[in-house]
């Protein structure tokens, strides 16, 4: 049985058992009962698979993991945290967060006016709301209106021109005003991708010299008692904890040394987001060097040391981590719609009477092949294929030839690998990139996984079902745009092996796993393909399954689509009509047939219809 790595990044949600994947939740149903479910009701091409579930899990983990840091080092602060809703803004996401952590204190982060609008309409009452990014005087008066509906809201401040209009908007607007907190520019940095996050010349943050001013500007203005905050934040997914370190030895001092200027009132240290999510499928190719013990021990111990050497009070812990609550909480399923060596069969073999030489000497190697001389002809079959193509394009060789020439060595390739499929797959590693299979996914990767186009992301990809059987195809990913980078290729060092399936006779579906964060806002309508249809799988032990499906959202129409670019569809219905009526090599009966198809097809999604299946 191949795992493909589920132990390394699943962290129990998901598991193995009978040659499925299945949910590690109440009555443990397999991911493939839950597709074919959905497909008997008509849905075809992509879905996305919501787990509330695991929403409240992994805010449960990061709430038990700091509670218990704090009381290991007797911390005298307290832990509170909001989600940044740029990770994920989808309602079928935000809605079951709040209900999920409505017993934490855990409240949303919002960075534009629309994220402000729906943190003040869904934050549970009395959980915090963090306003970041750049603001300009409606989206300040809008924090205002927030504080006078009672919200527990802090306006992080990213200049000191934002000082200056909150400092106009509160003497327009009066009291109750909103928190007020400073983001501070520190002069540590984090690694990897998102590093310019942080360091001195990071895109926000006040400066040491900012700070002063800023302390100066609030006391002028009586608003010094609202400054209560301190964010900073060093990049998303944190790969190494040292930076982390670093960092909060510099903030916990920036705390004290304003809190010994008279910020009397500045009580928290929001460490913004960074808390990582383990990706990797593949041994020693880990993607953080650190638990979320450690990472929850680490921020409460430093800052415990720093308040106890500068004699202050030791700060409240914000954190602001997305990814980490938001990742795994979603499944994209792809249909494989054909694997692109399948059209090389024997039926397509049309060998001649009289062959050119290296053509029966691709037959001979194909039909004696054996276990023993497996790799041996194999090499020979592609030498003996370059000289083919060489001579066809040479004119020595007709089409049929060249056609018989690919047959065969998909043929031998294939006959290799059966021979070779109880092997350890090192054996046979050094010609998987000549010999791997295309697998055509009903998807795409700019809609549906765009940081793996935009940032060589990485996400662990498996089949859903024959987990009990060994894959032999060493496999790349297309995926149905007309785009060559809509591609998951083949890399040796880290190899994925799928298994040999005709589509045309089964179904074979590819699960990717930790796709809640970032991918679904992010996703392009490259091609106009829109977004999957997706369902929230709900557990409830009264039910018969255990189980319900709820929440569904259809993926758009093609006139749905084309109407969000705010094309006129009654118009491009009326033109297509016309062209129909007014062919005349159509009879009337056959125009509204004509019609009546196309009607069909605009009212249904993009996505390619799944090859029919062939019974018995």
């Amino acid at each position: 049985m191949v795992d493909y790595g589920i132990n390394f990044w699943a962290n129990g949600d998901f598991f193995i058992d009978d040659g499925q994947v299945k949910i590690n939740h109440k009555s443990k149903p397999a991911l493939i009962q839950i597709v074919q479910e959905i497909r008997e009701k008509g849905y075809r091409g992509p879905l996305l698979l919501r787990f509330p579930h695991l929403i409240k899990n992994q805010i449960c983990k990061v709430f038990t993991a700091f509670e218990r840091a704090i009381a290991e080092y007797n911390y005298q602060g307290n832990f509170k945290a909001v989600f940044p809703l740029k990770v994920n803004q989808m309602p079928h996401f935000v809605l079951p967060l709040v209900e999920q952590s409505a017993d934490k204190c855990y409240g949303l982060e919002a960075g534009s006016k629309p994220e402000l609008i729906l943190a003040m309409a869904y934050a549970n009452k009395n959980t915090p709301i963090t306003v970041n990014g750049f603001k300009d005087r409606e989206m300040i008066s809008l924090g205002f209106i927030a504080a006078n509906m009672k919200h527990d809201i802090t306006i992080t401040i990213e200049g000191l021109n934002e000082l200056e209009t909150i400092i106009d908007v509160a003497k327009e607007m009066g009291e109750p005003y909103p928190k007020i907190g400073l983001r501070i520019r520190l002069h540590s940095s984090g690694i990897g991708v998102w590093a310019k996050s942080g360091g001195i010349y990071s895109k926000f943050g006040l400066t040491s010299t900012e700070l002063l001013e800023a302390l100066n500007m609030l006391e002028r203005h009586d608003l010094l008692d609202r400054f209560t905050m301190i964010h900073f934040h060093i990049g998303s997914q944190m790969s190494d904890i040292l930076p982390l370190k670093k960092a909060l030895r510099e903030a916990g001092n920036i705390y004290a040394e304003l809190r010994k200027k008279g910020a009397k009132n500045l009580s928290c240290v929001n460490i913004g987001g960074g808390l990582a999510v383990e990706y990797t499928q593949h041994e020693n190719e880990n993607n953080r060097n650190y638990t979320l013990e450690e990472f929850s021990g680490d921020v409460v111990f430093s800052l415990r040391e720093i308040a106890k050497n500068k004699n202050e009070k030791e700060p409240d812990i914000f954190i602001e981590s997305g990814r980490f609550i938001a990742a795994n909480h979603a499944v994209l399923v792809a249909p494989v719609l054909e694997l692109l060596s399948q059209e090389y069969d024997e039926k397509a073999l049309k060998l001649k009477d009289s062959n050119p030489p290296l053509i029966q000497e691709l037959y001979d190697l194909y039909e004696s092949v054996s276990e023993k001389t497996a790799i041996e002809y194999l090499h020979d079959s592609f030498d003996h294929m370059e000289s083919l193509l060489t001579l066809f394009d040479l004119g020595y060789i007709d089409l049929q030839d060249r056609s018989n020439t690919e047959v065969l060595v998909h043929l031998i390739i294939k006959k290799v690998l059966k021979l070779l499929k109880h092997k350890n797959h090192n054996e046979i590693i050094a010609i998987q990139e000549q010999v791997q299979e295309r697998y055509l996914l009903n998807c795409s990767f700019f809609q549906s996984l765009p940081d793996y186009w935009g940032l060589g992301q990485n996400f662990p990809v498996m089949p859903l079902d024959r987990l009990n059987r060994r894959p032999t195809r060493s496999a790349s990913l297309w995926d149905i745009t007309c785009d060559s980078d809509g591609e998951v290729a083949f890399d040796a060092s880290k190899p994925l092996y799928l298994h040999d399936v005709d589509v045309t006779k089964e179904e074979y579906f590819l699960g990717f796993f930790l796709v809640g964060a970032y991918q679904e806002v992010l996703g392009m309508r490259h091609n106009l393909f829109t977004h999957p249809t997706e369902f929230s799988v709900v557990f409830d032990d009264d039910l018969n399954k255990g189980y319900e499906l709820c929440n569904l959202l259809e993926a758009q129409t093609i006139l749905d689509v084309l109407d969000d670019l705010d094309y006129d569809t009654k118009e491009i219905e009326r033109i297509l009509k016309q062209y129909i009526e007014e062919n005349q090599d159509l009879d009337s009966d056959s125009k509204k047939e004509v019609l009546g198809r196309l009607y069909v097809m605009l009212s249904e999604n993009g996505y390619l219809r799944t090859i029919s299946i062939k019974k018995g």
